[in-house]
Formats: structure tokens, C-alpha cells, sequence
């Protein structure tokens, strides 16, 4: 099972990057290169504890669905959300945020696990790995840019 980790600091207050990191209209602005909508569930605000939302994206050149729901939240500290149903066998992706001199750090920690068995784990070495990891990062420096402008 991959596990994909990414740090990032932000020079803004913690409780403004964990509520843009939990924001459903922020993350649809930070992933339009892969034209993310949320099209049920929590559909715009702030994702809470419980809540869930399924989103419709373009990854790899295919539309797909895939529903995602938080089951931990620790404001402003950290919050976890896991893949209920979708093109992974299953993901769980970590959220944290800890201050730091005049800034936080947001740390992001990714583990999933691919379908179709060996034929996943040779995507996952093939292409799959590096292609979350770019995702998240690139997300992750989106939402940073959207941070220090405000």
C-alpha cells in the first residue's frame, strides 16, 4: 500500500489553512486542471466531521466518481477523510497542520491501495505513484498561493 507524504509551509494562521484545506469551493478552485465538482453530499462550504461529498473528475483522461467522507477532525489540528466508494480499493488521506514562527505547516499524508490486484501494483509503479504525488502537491501549493493573498 503506497503511502505518499507532503509538507508544505504556509505563511498564514492554521485556522485559515485548515478551513481552505477542508473547503469544498476551494478545493474545486485547486484541482481545475482535473475539472473536480462536488455533485452530492457537502457541495459547497466547510466539510465537517461526518460529512461526505462525492466528487466527478478527469484523472488519467477518465471521468470518474469518486465519494469521500471525514471521519476525524480536530480543529484546527487535523482532519482525516477515506474514499467510501470509488476507483481505488480503498485511500485514506491524513490532513495536519501545526503553527510555526509566523506560519503553519500543512502536512498531508496519503496511503491507498489500487484495485486489480498485481495489475494495480504495476500501475501503481508504472505511473499511478508519481501521478498522486504530483496531485497532491500541486494542490498543496495552490493552496498556499490562496492563503498568503489573503
Amino acid at each position: 500500500m503506497p503511502t505518499i507524504k507532503h509538507e508544505v509551509y504556509i505563511h498564514a494562521p492554521i485556522e485559515v489553512c485548515f478551513n481552505l484545506a477542508r473547503s469544498v469551493d476551494v478545493h474545486m478552485e485547486t484541482t481545475g486542471r482535473t475539472q473536480e465538482r462536488a455533485v452530492d453530499g457537502v457541495t459547497s462550504g466547510l466539510m465537517e466531521r461526518g460529512g461526505s461529498v462525492t466528487w466527478e473528475a478527469v484523472h488519467l483522461g477518465v471521468r470518474q466518481r469518486l465519494t469521500a467522507k471525514i471521519i476525524e477532525m480536530e480543529k484546527p489540528y487535523q482532519f482525516t477523510d477515506v474514499m467510501v466508494k470509488g476507483a481505488f480499493r480503498s485511500f485514506t488521506h491524513t490532513h495536519e497542520f501545526k503553527e510555526s514562527g509566523t506560519g503553519t505547516i500543512m502536512k498531508d499524508t496519503f496511503s491507498y491501495e489500487s484495485p486489480f490486484g498485481i495489475f494495480g501494483k504495476i500501475a501503481d509503479l508504472l505511473f499511478l505513484e508519481r501521478y498522486m504525488r504530483n496531485f497532491l502537491a500541486a494542490r498543496a501549493l495552490e493552496l498556499k498561493r490562496i492563503a498568503e493573498k489573503m
